[in-house]
């Protein structure tokens, strides 16, 4: 029953931050989706007999690409498969599964945010055994292998019906079934104080919860809806559908503004959300108050405490280095630790498993905590609303008063998609040549106290990752930061970050853009945007 198949490698099969990710014609060229597969088994060692977990977001080829996973596991040696049914997990309910069920690692199916659809994106992303994403050594040695790879093994079977809950067997391997929400739900329940915010619904509190035709729809519908008593309908776009419904499934203010806009109305709801296609991202916005992901995760772990789960305290704090400096002051209050890392969440994994941080979070809309090892949507959004039934305040008033105490970052991003890769590349490569003559030398943001390529040493294991985005620091605490990011596929992204601090003491009442206009114009200065890019302003700002 098990064939060999004759193969030749694939240039381009190098995972990024999340794994492979290409368009879907990519992934549909023969044997391109079972090379890359067989390259994650082959660098693999000690799974014979072990368990799998497969899932994904439901997006174009999901199902088709389960049925290839399942069929080479059971041809590679695996003991044991577990998929959600319909070949639904979401990413962090994934890393749940992998983690509860002793599972040698999982298959994450998903593009995250990226859209869907045959003319769109899929991807594939390799978990470990902690639940996270593969570090740096296994994804290494993936693509080393990638571009070596001649044959492949894989299951001559019938496909295996993944709509029924239930087990069945395949050659030696036995494949489980599993219903995709129920355990994540119950992990929910064990964190969070749902008396109390099923209490506060009840009382008349309204929320809108906008899963964007993505994976969060099942999961959202049963938390909210069901266990927490929500209306019907409090769940937006929530069938998950192949291709997200035609809509880009990122929840910032471009791509939701569905909900924002429904969140600006005068009769809104106390409380929006969003979630984005495999569920690890999320968007927070109070009635007419948008929450930037750099200033929910200072608040989330400032008022952490006030969650069952939480009661104890944090061991530290973590963030990406693109993120604000606010989750920095919060830190310093509570009196833990504070972790600048790369982007990518296996690093904040490593903090995690060490026990060093309880809550992470990046810039892009990504928080989490230590229940799982990637960041995870719906448990911020459950934070948020655990925070608002204790404290009995709006989340604006809740904004007022952290910035009251500890200040605020000003902060925005700047996306500018799809570049000429050889064009981003020349861009960051001047501004690295740049660096030792920056220190001093004056623009529209100020004078440059220093500027670096960002480094990271990781405390557990002291391994070290170097050119991880261009930092330039100003005399007065501002920071503009530029990387090229690697979730796209097509062409390059630079994303250009913009930060200022106002103390306690200064104007807190800003606009966003007039606070941060002169480092805008800076960082055009400083790295002639346009002039490499050819665009005059960014894809998107968040």
């Amino acid at each position: 029953m098990i064939q060999t198949v004759s193969t030749t490698p694939f240039n381009d099969q190098k995972p990024g931050t999340s794994g492979l990710r290409k368009k879907v014609r990519v992934f549909q060229q023969p044997h391109y989706a079972e090379n890359f597969v067989q390259s994650v088994f082959d660098s693999l060692n000690g799974y014979a007999g072990e368990t799998l977990v497969v899932g994904g977001d439901g997006r174009y080829l999901n199902r088709e690409v389960i049925q290839i996973v399942i069929k080479m596991a059971a041809a590679n040696g695996f003991g044991r498969v577990l998929v959600g049914q319909g070949g639904i997990l979401s990413t962090p309910a994934a890393s749940h599964l992998i983690r509860s069920s002793g599972a040698f690692g999982g298959l994450v199916l998903s593009a995250s945010h990226n859209p869907g659809g045959p003319d769109e994106d899929f991807g594939i992303k390799y978990n470990i055994g902690n639940g996270g994403p593969a570090p740096e050594k296994v994804t290494d040695a993936i693509a080393a292998r990638s571009l070596v790879i001649d044959s492949y093994k894989i299951l001559d079977a019938a496909d295996v019906d993944i709509d029924a809950i239930g087990t069945s067997q395949l050659g030696d391997m036995s494949v489980e079934v599993v219903d995709p929400v129920a355990a994540y739900a119950d992990l929910m329940e064990s964190l969070f104080d749902f008396a109390a915010i099923r209490a506060q619904i009840a009382g008349g509190f309204t929320l809108a919860f906008d899963s964007m035709s993505a994976v969060t729809g099942p999961y959202a519908v049963e938390i909210f809806e069901h266990r927490l008593g929500a209306p019907a309908g409090t769940v937006m776009n929530g069938t998950p559908l192949p291709d997200f419904g035609h809509h880009h499934p990122d929840p910032n203010l471009v791509h939701a503004k569905e909900l924002y806009d429904r969140m600006m109305a005068p009769d809104a709801p106390d409380f929006g959300a969003a979630s984005d296609g495999d569920g690890d991202r999320n968007l927070i916005i109070g009635r007419h108050s948008y929450v930037t992901p750099s200033d929910s995760l200072a608040v989330l772990a400032a008022n952490a405490h006030l969650a069952p789960g939480y009661k104890a305290g944090l061991k530290g704090i973590a963030r990406s280095m693109p993120t604000s400096g606010a989750a920095d002051r919060v830190a310093e209050k509570l009196d833990v630790p504070l972790y600048e890392t790369p982007t990518g969440w296996k690093f904040f994994g490593n903090l995690l498993d060490a026990g060093m941080a309880t809550i992470c979070g990046e810039e892009s809309a990504g928080t989490g905590s230590d229940h799982v090892r990637e960041k995870d949507g719906i448990w911020a959004v459950l934070l948020w609303l655990n925070i608002l039934a204790v404290r009995q305040q709006s989340v604006a008033a809740i904004m007022t008063d952290h910035w009251a105490a500890y200040g605020r970052n000003y902060y925005a991003r700047h996306d500018y998609e799809a570049i000429a890769k050889d064009k981003a590349d020349a861009l960051m490569a001047a501004l690295r040549d740049s660096l030792a003559t920056l220190p001093g030398s004056n623009n529209s943001g100020g004078t440059v106290k220093s500027a670096d390529d960002f480094a990271y040493t990781d405390p557990t294991d002291q391994s070290v990752s170097k050119n991880q985005g261009v930092r330039i620091l100003f005399e007065d605490g501002s920071r503009v930061v530029f990387r090229l990011s690697g979730t796209g596929t097509e062409g390059a992204t630079l994303r250009v970050y913009i930060e200022r601090y106002v103390g306690p003491d200064g104007d807190l009442g800003l606009e966003t853009g007039e606070a941060l206009a002169p480092l805008i114009a800076a960082a055009q200065e400083v790295a002639d945007i346009s002039g490499y890019t050819g665009m005059d302003k960014p894809s998107v700002i968040t």
